[in-house]
C-alpha cells in the first residue's frame, strides 16, 4: 500500500483509491494478499477514525467477495503430475536458497503434514531416538494429537536442523522474523524453482496419498497418517496411535520410495504389508 499511497493524509484517501489498490494486488495472482490488505486497512481506518485523523473508513465500503474474482477451488492444492516427482525432488536438494528452507521443503515431502504444522514445529515435539513426531492437538487441524513416524531420510534432515536451530524454540527458526519460518516461505521457494501455479506445501500430501495407494497400502492406513476428519469423539482421543506399526513401515517404504524416484530407478509397485 505505502507505494502507492505516500505520504498522504489518511483523510484524502476514498474508497475508489483503495479499490484500485486491492485490484492492483489481486493481479499479481495472490488473491488471500489482497483480502489481508483490505482487512488490515479497515483496521488502520478504525483506528484513524477514532483518534481524530479522518471521518469516514474507505476500506469498509468495499466488500472482498463481490469485488475480487473467486479463485478456482483446487488451486491451494496444486500438485505436480506423479512422473514428475523425481525432477521435483532433484530440485528440492539443489535449491541454491535458504537452507532452513530447503530442509523444510525436504521434510514435507517426507512426512506431508499440513503446511502450518510444519512451519511450527517445535524441538520438544520430536523424539529422535523413538523416530517420532508427536504434534499436540493445539496444532492440528482436527485438534486430534498425531503421530509422525519418522524415517531414516526425516531424521537425516532433522540432524541437519538440530545443527542449524538446535538452540530455538522453533525447528524453522526465521532470522529474519525471529520466530518460525511464515506460510509462504516454502510456497515462494518453489515458484523460484520454476513450480508456480503447479506445486504447493499442500501438494505433498495429495502426491503421497495417491502414490502409498498404488505402492499398496491400505486406505485406512494412509487415511490415519494424513490426519483426516475423526467424526466420532469418542475413538477420536485413540486414533493417533491406530495403525502405528504399520504407518511405521508405510513411512519408511514412502522415503525409500523417493530416494528411488530421486536416482532414477523405475518403480513397480508392489503389495505393502499391512
Amino acid at each position: 500500500m505505502f507505494p502507492k499511497i505516500g505520504p498522504r493524509p489518511i483523510a484524502e484517501i476514498d474508497s475508489p483509491q483503495m479499490l484500485s489498490i486491492v485490484r492492483e494486488v489481486e493481479a499479481r495472482g495472490v488473491r488471500e494478499t489482497a483480502k489481508r490488505i483490505l482487512q488490515r486497512s479497515r483496521a488502520i481506518f478504525q483506528y484513524g477514525i477514532m483518534t481524530g485523523r479522518c471521518s469516514r473508513n474507505p476500506a469498509a465500503d468495499i466488500d472482498a467477495q463481490t469485488v475480487l474474482k473467486k479463485g478456482p477451488g483446487v488451486q491451494h492444492m496444486a500438485r505436480v503430475k506423479a512422473t514428475e516427482i523425481p525432477q521435483l525432488m532433484r530440485d528440492i536438494d539443489d535449491y541454491q536458497g535458504d537452507l532452513v528452507t530447503r530442509l523444510a521443503l525436504r521434510l514435507m515431502a517426507l512426512t506431508f503434514v499440513r503446511t502450518t504444522e510444519m512451519i511450527r514445529a517445535e524441538w520438544s515435539e520430536f523424539d529422535e531416538a523413538a523416530a517420532e513426531w508427536r504434534v499436540p492437538p493445539e496444532r492440528m487441524k482436527m485438534r486430534d494429537p498425531h503421530i509422525v513416524p519418522l524415517s531414516r531420510q526425516a531424521l537425516d534432515v532433522l540432524a541437519q536442523l538440530r545443527a542449524l536451530n538446535g538452540q530455538h524454540r522453533f525447528v524453522f527458526y526465521s532470522v529474519q522474523g525471529r520466530s518460525h519460518i511464515s506460510n509462504n516461505t516454502m510456497l515462494y521457494a518453489l515458484y523460484r524453482m520454476g513450480y508456480k501455479s503447479r506445486m504447493t506445501g499442500h501438494g505433498f500430501r495429495g502426491l503421497a496419498a495417491t502414490a502409498l495407494r498404488e505402492l499398496g497400502f491400505g486406505r485406512d492406513v494412509v487415511e490415519r497418517q494424513m490426519a483426516h476428519a475423526e467424526r466420532n469423539q469418542v475413538t477420536a482421543a485413540y486414533v493417533h496411535a491406530e495403525y502405528l506399526p504399520e504407518r511405521r513401515r508405510m513411512m519408511q517404504a514412502w522415503g525409500d520410495h523417493l530416494d528411488k524416484l530421486k536416482a532414477g530407478a523405475e518403480i513397480i509397485p508392489i503389495a505393502a504389508t499391512r
